[in-house]
């Protein structure tokens, strides 16, 4: 008699999030939407330095990641990518048949997506803030703080992937998905204050960053790291949303 075995919740999620990993970098939009998120601080800091760019008041630190923000949204962009593109070729069905926990699923996604982020995000960042350090004349700029706001600043890159991947898996579809997720890290931005207190992951960045841009009326008058916190709580929240959107309907 044949019996089969059931794996367990921890070897399960492993499995799970080895199969994420293959996927992962096999899918050149994902490989590539990567490598410009890392590459783009670094690229931006070259940019600043070499055409003195900066404001007086300015920090070296913020002027080192002047294109953080966008690399930020690409970052988001990965998140979406992962899930929606599934859904546009039809694997998905194979990924929920190898994995029946839809929710060990969108973990294994979310836990993949924010490691990858971050990492890249704290290399490329801190890479840039070297970079403009060493280009940029000595004493003109305050330096800034980059420890620890490095590490915030990686993090703010890894909700950004989540929240990405959130909205990708109610929206389902990949074009959708990019437009709104861009949408919400920018729309706080542009309108300050009416969408609450800093609440993007674009706006905890800003502060993060220690850019002059980051002013009470773009960005809210709350602190980088009760903002980062407050956007991580946030997105959440919507990726809770959308696992139970993901158990409900078909696929």
């Amino acid at each position: 008699m044949t019996t089969t075995t059931t794996p367990t919740t921890p070897a399960l999620a492993s499995q799970a999030l080895c199969y994420e990993w293959i996927k992962f970098r096999s899918v050149r939009s994902t490989v590539w939407t990567t490598a410009a998120t890392a590459a783009l601080p670094v690229l931006g800091a070259v940019f600043v330095a070499a055409t003195g760019s900066l404001q007086p008041d300015d920090t070296v630190l913020g002027g080192s990641l002047t294109l953080s923000v966008v690399a930020q949204m690409l970052a988001a962009v990965v998140g979406a990518l992962v899930v929606t593109g599934e859904y546009s070729s039809g694997t998905i069905r194979t990924t929920f048949a190898a994995v029946p926990r839809r929710g060990t699923v969108l973990a294994a996604k979310a836990a993949l997506v924010a490691a990858v982020t971050y990492v890249l995000a704290l290399l490329s960042c801190s890479a840039a803030y070297v970079v403009g350090s060493a280009m940029l004349p000595d004493g003109r700029y305050a330096q800034g703080e980059p420890l620890p706001a490095l590490f915030g600043i990686a993090a703010s890159f890894a909700v950004a992937a989540v929240l990405g991947l959130a909205v990708g898996t109610l929206v389902r579809h990949s074009a959708g998905a990019v437009t709104t997720v861009i949408g919400v890290l920018l729309l706080p931005s542009l309108f300050g204050p009416l969408f609450g207190d800093g609440l993007s992951p674009t706006a905890a960045l800003e502060k993060l960053t220690q850019t002059s841009d980051a002013t009470a009326d773009t960005v809210g008058s709350l602190g980088p790291w009760p903002s980062l916190l407050l956007v991580t709580a946030c997105t959440t929240a919507l990726t809770l949303a959308a696992l139970l959107l993901l158990r409900r309907r078909d696929v």
